[in-house]
């Protein structure tokens, strides 16, 4: 009798846990397909326009409310700032890329985070390559990056301080 109720105990278990764990999973978003791919988009065009050194586009891509945390100096927001911002990065290279690996849609359809890879060579020949966290917002049904933040993934430069240049 003993062997019976085992083998029903376990026939049970293994026709309810997955039922259970399938109905735990959240629904999926009406749309959130569409938006992943238009952020993705919006996202690969922005890239497409960095790497023709378009100013203009790149910067177009912000929020009016946009915050850019670029690595090794002060955050920058404002059109102008932001501008300025790309325009001494655009000007200092001569080839930059990225590309998202990892899109997530928030469940109220409105917001974004995009994190990816990314790469530039410098004028004076030198490669970087890094990573980037992007939120994105869906404002009037277009999507538009809020917060952008890079950093690069090699190893800090060591800097030599004033009294060593003696």
């Amino acid at each position: 009798m003993g062997s019976m109720k085992t083998r029903l105990a376990l026939i049970l278990a293994l026709v309810v846990l997955p039922i259970a764990i399938v109905c735990n999973f959240p629904p999926t978003i009406k749309g959130a397909g569409a938006d992943e791919k238009a952020v993705r988009d919006a996202d690969d065009a922005w890239s497409k326009a960095a790497s023709s050194k378009d100013l203009d586009k790149s910067v177009s891509f912000y929020a009016d409310d946009a915050l850019v945390l670029p690595p090794n100096e002060p955050a920058v927001s404002g059109k102008d700032k932001i501008n300025d911002l790309w325009k001494g990065l655009l000007d200092s290279i001569t080839d930059m890329s990225w590309k998202a690996t990892r899109v997530e849609i928030a469940k109220s359809g409105d917001m974004a985070v995009l994190t990816g890879t990314w790469e530039m060579t410098m004028k004076d020949g030198t490669k970087d390559h890094g990573k980037y966290c992007e939120v994105w917002e869906k404002k009037s049904g277009t999507w538009k990056c809020g917060t952008d933040m890079f950093s690069s993934d090699l190893p800090v430069s060591p800097t030599t301080s004033p009294a060593e240049k003696k």
